[in-house]
């Protein structure tokens, strides 16, 4: 139980990063480029940990397993990232993030429908205190809403669930390392193959018709320096590598709809991290925001824990 909650912690601090990172190398690598350098590094660096799980636990990946493994990278890596950054053009990031900070509340269906975890109503509690948090602090009210970027908003983040319930189902077979890893190298081949299509000059002109000239033509090196190969080297190998593997460690131990909580304290923990980096401004309705996550999250941390303790007495 204990692991399970230091899994959350360490997920949660690498996601809230992300964004102030990456805010450090804004406009110098395409984000599908670096979509695909942030996978293949998790990659390779789950990799030994992967291979050593695997023999720990005395299993071999079937073709079955590895058809498992593509459909979990396609679903959560090469579908979901490219159309999170397709809503992020339509409607900005903003918005975007709002809707994907609210994956917790499909998690918790489709856990309940897939994986049969019950939902109690402290998780009810929850979500509904961290869905008003986060709408409080991102207050979509105050921004013209182009419905195209809404609808792919809701399709990534629907994606993204499913790719967590998906992976769930693998992790008591075979452990959060060897799930990560293995969906993180179909999902990086998957990506690299779209790239690749996007060169094909009429693939390109259809992207740029629509508005969408960073899928046109991506690079798959350019843009890459000493300066901002640090940033870089975070975001691939603690976001992606240590978040991701934390995120499926964290569900050897807790159930999907608790764990997918983690992107609730994201709106939480962002604008005080962009504060103390950036010395950007915290808002009177950040603040409110806040504290409605901090107590929505307490209403599923704390009495899991007692429950835990009950439990062993």
């Amino acid at each position: 139980m204990k692991k399970g909650y230091l899994y959350i912690a360490v997920a949660v601090v690498m996601f809230t990063s992300f964004e102030v990172v990456l805010k450090f190398i804004a406009g110098q690598i395409n984000p599908v480029q670096l979509t695909l350098c942030r996978f293949v590094i998790g990659f390779v660096c789950l990799l030994p940990v992967a291979l050593h799980n695997l023999k720990k636990r005395g299993k071999r990946l079937d073709g079955k397993s590895m058809a498992y493994f593509a459909l979990l990278g396609f679903v959560g890596i090469a579908l979901c990232m490219p159309i999170l950054q397709m809503a992020v053009s339509y409607t900005g990031s903003s918005v975007s993030a709002l809707m994907f900070s609210c994956n917790p509340v499909f998690v918790a269906f489709l856990a309940f429908f897939l994986l049969k975890e019950p939902i109690k109503p402290r998780h009810i509690a929850a979500l509904a205190l961290e869905v008003l948090g986060t709408v409080v602090i991102i207050s979509p009210w105050n921004t013209r809403l182009n419905m195209t970027g809404v609808a792919l908003a809701l399709l990534s983040t629907l994606l993204f669930s499913l790719y967590g319930v998906m992976g769930k189902r693998k992790v008591a077979e075979y452990g959060g390392a060897v799930v990560t890893c293995f969906g993180f190298l179909f999902g990086s081949l998957i990506v690299l193959a779209f790239i690749l299509l996007t060169h094909i000059p009429a693939v390109a002109a259809a992207f740029r018709g629509a508005g969408l000239d960073s899928f046109a033509n991506i690079p798959i090196l350019a843009g890459y320096t000493l300066q901002n190969l640090p940033y870089v080297l975070f975001v691939s190998v603690g976001v992606a590598g240590i978040g991701f593997c934390a995120y499926f460690l964290a569900m050897e131990y807790q159930p999907a709809s608790v764990v997918s909580l983690v992107y609730f304290f994201k709106p939480a923990l962002s604008p005080f991290l962009a504060w103390m980096v950036h010395g950007e401004e915290i808002s009177r309705n950040m603040l409110i925001g806040v504290i409605l996550i901090v107590v929505g999250s307490l209403c599923s941390i704390i009495p899991g824990i007692l429950e835990s303790k009950r439990e062993k007495t």
